[in-house]
């Protein structure tokens, strides 16, 4: 018998993760609220969906890692363990075995060890020099290759990813350019592993990138917008996620409180813009369910999460209920346990 749906939703200024079980028909039922031993922004789940991490972004930065209650979805501190800077991402390696983090003010990537309890270990594996402002670290569907988005940097960086030591070396070419002034931010691969998507704060831009995997190079396919209609003010987008059928592609805009909605075309390679919808204030963080069925959008003004169905037709969303959160959400995990 399937297991619950959970969304963990990261609490920064209330220091607490927010811990629900989401429904079939979208209903949102809060199950706890964890404090925890730092101000939290980026999680990041194990494959196995038997752990959750989370980034403490206050002094002394750590990571904190517990262990999920299989059957309810609850949460168990395991351990926390120092990390080099403050990290504004977190994701670990296809095999569970590594915690990668990307400094946005330190301009570095980490790579931390994670034993079989789920404990980070307290000394890195390699902390990496990068441009300035690395905004995400992520490594491809084979687990071969990683990619840093580096905002001051106009560029993805492409590394070798050693899947056996976790350490990571360049690739050739070292990076993959983007508009100067774009501002790459968040980069997610389509199920596929043909293409990869890459969010630009700075100017608001979705880039497609044909992705080869036997090389791990990014080519640029095709270039869209992310702003709405009638746009005014200066470009402030936050998050990229894929549905898990590859069919629809989303990103939220801060400065106009949107969520803007794409079709993925000819397999990923084209992005048809599907339409824009409002969210809730100041969206940095969303999340899709496992089966593509609803989009958890949280506001860090609003201090509130919103429920948005997906058509699964059209890709078209629209707003079913608004819950309270702690103060300034900003991330949100969905695992199907």
């Amino acid at each position: 018998m399937p297991g619950p749906v959970i969304a963990y939703i990261a609490c920064a200024d209330s220091r607490e993760i927010v811990v629900a079980s989401l429904a079939g028909d979208g209903t949102l039922t809060e199950i706890e609220r964890v404090k925890t031993p730092g101000m939290v922004m980026p999680l990041a789940l194990s494959p196995d969906l038997r752990f959750l991490f989370a980034a403490l972004r206050s002094e002394p930065f750590g990571a904190a890692s517990y262990a999920i209650d299989r059957q309810t979805g609850r949460l168990t501190l395991i351990a926390t363990a120092p990390l080099p800077a403050s990290m504004a991402y977190l994701a670990i390696d296809r095999g569970g075995r590594f915690l990668l983090s990307a400094s946005y003010p330190s301009a570095v990537v980490a790579v931390s060890a994670i034993d079989s309890q789920g404990r980070v270990a307290a000394a890195p594996v390699q902390v990496l020099t990068t441009a300035p402002n690395a905004h995400c670290i992520v490594t491809d569907p084979a687990n071969r290759f990683a990619f840093v988005p580096c905002l001051g940097g106009d560029h993805v960086m492409q590394l070798r990813f050693d899947a056996g030591t976790g350490r990571l070396t360049a690739n050739a070419p070292a990076s993959a350019p983007t508009r100067k002034g774009a501002g790459p931010r968040h980069l997610v691969f389509h199920p596929n592993g043909r293409f990869a998507y890459l969010a630009n704060e700075l100017d608001a831009s979705v880039w497609a990138f044909a992705y080869d995997a036997a090389a791990g190079t990014l080519t640029e396919a095709a270039r869209v917008s992310a702003l709405p209609p009638n746009f005014s003010g200066k470009p402030w987008v936050a998050d990229i996620h894929v549905t898990p059928d590859g069919r629809f592609l989303y990103v939220s805009e801060r400065t106009s409180s949107t969520v803007a909605g794409f079709r993925l075309e000819r397999d990923g390679a084209a992005l048809a813009a599907l339409g824009h919808w409002p969210t809730e204030t100041q969206p940095r963080g969303f999340a899709i369910d496992p089966a593509g069925r609803f989009l958890l959008s949280v506001g860090q003004v609003s201090n509130s999460l919103s429920v948005h169905p997906i058509d699964e037709a059209t890709g078209a969303l629209s707003t079913q209920k608004r819950y309270p959160m702690g103060a300034n959400p900003n991330w949100v995990e969905i695992a199907a346990l």
